[in-house]
């Protein structure tokens, strides 16, 4: 059975994005996909967070919460704070999390001319992948006098606003990005992690945005994030296959924007990070 991307028939409380679009209504697991929604309610910075916040943030019922905050707390990924009434990611998630990273051979290989990069153009570099209607960090290298913002492994970009999610959706299928770029419309178009939703950028303004980086990618190789993620923050990104399992990972580097101009980027960075793309894998 064919479906939207956005698994809006499954699922009628919460969108659950899949890594296709093709889904089997009858292989379909409701109640693992609403689990997983809760655990990805926490976001980076996140400590603490209670039923009405993940109600909030998830479109579930408050009882449909409370039943699966005490299964994952039961099954140890959630952690009960009795005196604030509060859930914790626990260490469940924290092993799941290393057994993705251990299982990532090109992030082994990556690293080491990652921070070669980092130490040469003093900035920060970063290797992503999507998640969801996100992009999140594998793993973000900075060099000692890098002084763009701070995310480490596991924090998630806007897919329009960053370069990394720029260059992700440029490397898909024109078809898979439509879907793509039409659902993250209807969602709002931030993302979990979008530095920029306080800064008032519309949505109309990032999806446009995004299609112009996406045009311009088969003549430059990568995608650019001038100021379009945050005010102080320039990037570049380049996609390449995984050799181990195919699918797209993409290479990242990011400065501040008033010591890191356009040129910079364009001139210099660009090109290194294309370079060590090809090196990693197969990128275009």
């Amino acid at each position: 059975m064919r479906a939207s991307t956005a698994v809006s028939s499954p699922v009628s409380a919460v969108e659950v994005q899949p890594l296709s679009a093709d889904i089997d209504d009858r292989k379909f697991v409701v109640a693992l996909a609403r689990g997983l929604e809760l655990l990805r309610a926490f976001r980076p910075g996140d400590t603490l967070l209670g039923n009405r916040d993940f109600v909030a943030r998830t479109g579930l019922p408050k009882a449909t919460v409370n039943r699966l905050a005490y299964t994952l707390t039961v099954l140890g990924y959630l952690r009960l704070d009795e005196t604030l009434g509060k859930y914790a990611l626990d260490a469940g998630v924290l092993s799941l999390g290393f057994g993705l990273l251990a299982g990532t051979d090109t992030l082994e290989l990556a690293r080491p001319h990652m921070r070669a990069l980092a130490r040469e153009v003093g900035a920060a570099v970063s290797l992503g992948c999507r998640d969801g209607l996100d992009m999140i960090y594998l793993e973000t290298i900075r060099s000692e006098t890098a002084l763009t913002l701070g995310l480490a492994s596991g924090s998630r970009l806007s897919m329009l606003t960053s370069s990394m999610g720029r260059a992700y959706l440029a490397v898909i299928g024109e078809e898979e990005r439509e879907a793509l770029l039409a659902e993250l419309q209807t969602s709002g178009a931030g993302g979990g992690a979008d530095a920029r939703s306080d800064a008032g950028e519309s949505g109309a303004q990032a999806l446009a945005a995004a299609r112009r980086e996406i045009a311009a990618f088969d003549r430059d190789g990568c995608c650019y994030s001038f100021r379009d993620w945050h005010d102080d923050v320039n990037a570049v990104a380049v996609p390449f296959r995984d050799p181990r399992d195919g699918r797209w990972l993409v290479l990242s580097c990011s400065g501040p924007a008033s010591s890191m101009g356009e040129d910079v980027f364009r001139e210099r960075v660009g090109p290194r990070l294309r370079a060590l793309a090809r090196r990693l894998g197969q990128a275009r």
